[in-house]
This record gives structure tokens, C-alpha cells and sequence, in this order.
């Protein structure tokens, strides 16, 4: 079975990624801090549930907080403007 080193790897090149992205296309003014915060705190929050259960695979883990990264980046600033661009 595979240990926590790579959940943690992949929360933080994630998160990473995610603020890089959104640095990219909001800029420091419209950075989005709260969903920052919300993904920093999910990826510890899945690596101490990876911890307690043992019978969860990497993969699992990995492919969840993918998803929850995809979820936070659809509640930015971007994104919404994308979208009502796209809608009107």
C-alpha cells in the first residue's frame, strides 16, 4: 500500500498549480485567498483521513482531491466571468 508521501506530494502540486493558475488570470488584486484557504485545508484534511484509514488507495485520495480542486476552481472570480461571458 502507499503511504502518505505521495497524497502530500500531489496536494501540494495541485495547490500550486491552482494558484499559479489563478494568479495568471486574475492578477494580485483578484487573487482568491478564501479558495486558497478552502484547498489547503481539504488537502490536510484528506491526507489525516488517508492516515486514519489504511484501506483507502492512493489513487482514490489523488482522484477526490483532483475534484475538489476542479470544484474550488469553478467558484472563482474567472471562471464566473467566463461564464456570464459565454451566457450573454
Amino acid at each position: 500500500m502507499g503511504g502518505v508521501k505521495p497524497i502530500a506530494a500531489a496536494v501540494v502540486l495541485l495547490t500550486a498549480t491552482f494558484s499559479f493558475a489563478e494568479y495568471a488570470t486574475a492578477g494580485v488584486a483578484n487573487f482568491p485567498f478564501f479558495q486558497l484557504g478552502c484547498l489547503i485545508v481539504g488537502g490536510l484534511v484528506i491526507v489525516s483521513l488517508k492516515r486514519k484509514y489504511d484501506k483507502m488507495y492512493v489513487s482514490e485520495v489523488v482522484g477526490v482531491f483532483a475534484l475538489y480542486t476542479i470544484l474550488m476552481a469553478l467558484f472563482t472570480s474567472p471562471v464566473i466571468e467566463a461564464v456570464k461571458t459565454f451566457v450573454s
